[in-house]
């Protein structure tokens, strides 16, 4: 699976993720580029975006979006608050629906 990190979520998580094909927002050079745009090019080359931002589903119509959004719910975007979540997040992405929000907490 294409995963696409969003800016605010540590890239050493991708460590934890074995077995998805996972770019950072920073790496394809899409810093700065704010969350509706970001998502329609994520679309086009992504099967799931992955965030921190609980705000992105109530602020972005996702229904007529070809992605799958997860948002990781913790108490910080540190890696030490990320990493528990990488367990209950790899068995998700597979079930993920596009179009739709999955909360991991």
């Amino acid at each position: 699976m294409k995963v696409l990190l969003d800016e605010c979520v540590n890239w050493r998580l991708m460590r934890l993720l074995p077995g998805h094909d996972i770019r950072s927002v920073k790496q394809m050079g899409w810093e700065g580029i704010k969350n509706g745009r970001l998502l329609a090019l994520a679309e086009a080359e992504f099967d799931a975006f992955l965030t921190t931002d609980q705000r992105l589903p109530s602020q972005n119509s996702l229904a007529q979006l070809d992605l799958a959004i997860v948002v990781l719910k913790a108490k910080s975007n540190a890696l030490i608050h990320l990493a528990p979540l990488a367990p209950r997040l790899l068995a998700a992405l597979p079930n993920a629906p596009k179009g739709d929000c999955t909360v991991i907490e």
